[in-house]
């Protein structure tokens, strides 16, 4: 067959995959048709589960190892790589083709530092080590925005914020200088500050080298702001595609429509949908009182303590949320980790309903945590993978010794009616349910103990549009029916809009802005916060649609 146009880095002609289930081949990708140009950005948005990473996958040779391609050429460079040896493609990864992966405790290394992690990408890429490769290393970490280079090589990833932990996979995929940047969910992680400028430099890297941009990612505003044709699909079709501008203002299909419905709120002017105007003066349910957190550094360090918080005070009413917004590495998690006992304030004083919490050792606090339960970030990673559903929500009774036997399966199915998750999830396992499920069922479990209190860590982060919005209006629907209050940390000031009272913005340790989520973001006062908000992906889509 004819190689592609010239102009055409990747031509990808009638493939289709499928998974081998009970005796038969599943197909997932059907006839899937596609280019990517030279220099072209071109991002694909769609439901979980319709294909999307899939793609992805065939494309850098990591599909699953009972995937089968049953038909159709994939064609880098005029090459078909659909059935090449792998030995052939390990040559294509990261000198033609880079994968920025979207979970970043999965993709990289957790016992080894993280300029190391990149010296070796940059080591695979030139062949050998050569003379400047730690320069490299630290020129990589600044292009991906990360500050104070020198400090965070040499720490691990689990020292990192789970922004910073995503620059490092970015840092890695652009140290083979590739051809093509396939970049599943970037971004998902990241504060609107932070987002935007790395989402500048891929643009750059677009404009300057010729690289080509696959952008994969469930947040439309992204694909608006970001690419030069966008392509829609559903159950593992292309439904729509076409530029930014004809998609967004003129949708022919039905999948296309939903997904723009279910995007974050966004009003006709471009501003924020926020829900609630008028916050109701209720009583304090946690307060922090000047609370400042210090972390040693690594000898050789410049500084010998790093302050994570500083002068931190706050109040939490009953029955509302507050929001906790701030770009990555900003204190948003050491203050979630401070409030749950997990790590003692160097200074300062957390009070829970009028009982200081801060200087109580574990056994002191575990009665508390039947009142203050955490929601984690990533529904993928906060089960066992071994226990069923049943066991995942029932786990807190069982350790606290509230129930058991008969009692225990009525606790299961009331707890799963609660959050709309079916309850023949209930003897599946996590591997066997999609993100949304998942995340309904670490609300659940979160609730088991009927809580007072839920600590929100990027609950819809990991999920597309509209999953994520069925989400959120679940949680709106808790605290409606159960009057519980949320700390919600968040970098999506849309889905803050949503839900919250009151809005908290954080930057390097330090409160900048605080105020009722109307006030703050109609009327910023912060020249950070005002940052912040024009930061947001999403105006060309408001406007197109408007």
């Amino acid at each position: 067959m004819a190689p592609p146009p010239a102009d055409n880095l990747v031509e990808i002609r009638g493939l289709r995959i499928a998974y081998p289930a009970a005796g038969q081949l599943n197909e997932v990708l059907h006839d899937v048709t596609l280019a990517i140009g030279r220099g072209e950005r071109l991002a694909i948005v769609g439901e979980s589960g319709s294909g999307k990473s899939t793609i992805a996958g065939a494309l850098i040779g990591l599909l699953s190892p009972n995937a089968r391609i049953t038909a159709g050429q994939i064609l880098v460079n005029g090459e078909d790589v659909a059935h090449v040896p792998e030995r052939r493609r390990r040559a294509l990864r990261g000198k033609v083709i880079g994968l920025v992966p979207q979970d970043p405790m999965v993709g990289l290394n957790p016992t080894t530092r993280n300029g190391r992690q990149i010296a070796e990408a940059l080591i695979q890429a030139k062949g050998r080590r050569t003379r400047g490769i730690d320069a490299d290393v630290l020129d990589l970490l600044e292009q991906v925005g990360i500050d104070n280079p020198v400090l965070r090589a040499r720490q691990y990833p689990h020292e990192l914020s789970g922004g910073m932990r995503q620059r490092i996979l970015i840092a890695i995929a652009l140290a083979g200088d590739p051809d093509l940047l396939i970049a599943d969910e970037p971004t998902s992680a990241l504060d609107a500050t932070v987002q935007k400028r790395l989402l500048d430099h891929l643009d750059g890297l677009v404009a300057k080298r010729g690289i080509s941009l696959l952008l994969i990612t469930h947040d439309l505003g992204v694909a608006a702001d970001r690419s030069d044709r966008v392509l829609v699909m559903q159950a593992g079709r292309i439904v729509e595609q076409g530029t930014p501008a004809r998609i967004f203002s003129g949708p022919a299909s039905e999948a296309t429509r939903a997904l723009i419905a279910a995007a974050p709120a966004l009003s006709r002017d471009g501003g924020f949908a926020v829900r609630h105007l008028d916050v109701p003066l209720t009583p304090e349910i946690l307060s922090f009182d000047r609370v400042a957190k210090y972390f040693t550094l690594p000898r050789g360090s410049a500084d010998r303590q790093f302050a994570a918080l500083e002068e931190v005070s706050f109040s939490v009413r009953a029955g509302q949320t507050m929001a906790i917004v701030g770009e990555s590495g900003s204190g948003k998690t050491t203050i979630l980790r401070v409030a749950l006992g997990l790590e003692k304030p160097s200074r300062g004083r957390v009070i829970f309903e009028g009982q200081e919490i801060s200087g109580m050792t574990e056994r002191q606090f575990r009665p508390l945590r039947q009142r203050v339960q955490l929601v984690q970030q990533n529904p993928y990673a906060s089960l066992d993978p071994r226990l069923t559903i049943f066991e995942s929500i029932v786990e807190p009774l069982v350790s606290f010794k509230l129930a058991k036997g008969a009692e225990l399966d009525a606790a299961a199915r009331r707890l799963a009616d609660i959050v709309h998750l079916p309850a023949s999830c209930l003897t599946r396992r996590p591997r066997e349910l999609s993100g949304g499920q998942l995340q309904r069922a670490i609300i659940a479990r979160a609730l088991a103990l009927k809580p007072d209190l839920l600590f929100l860590d990027e609950p819809v982060s990991a999920l597309d549009a509209s999953v994520s919005a069925k989400i959120l209006d679940l949680l709106i629907e808790l605290q409606e029916r159960l009057g519980v209050s949320y700390v919600l940390v968040s970098h999506d000031l849309a889905a803050v809009a949503r839900i919250a009272h009151q809005l908290l913005v954080l930057r390097r340790g330090t409160i900048v802005e605080q105020g009722p989520i109307a006030q703050v973001l109609s009327a910023p006062q912060s020249p950070y916060t005002r940052q912040l908000l024009e930061s947001v992906p999403g105006r060309r889509l408001v406007s197109s649609a408007a």
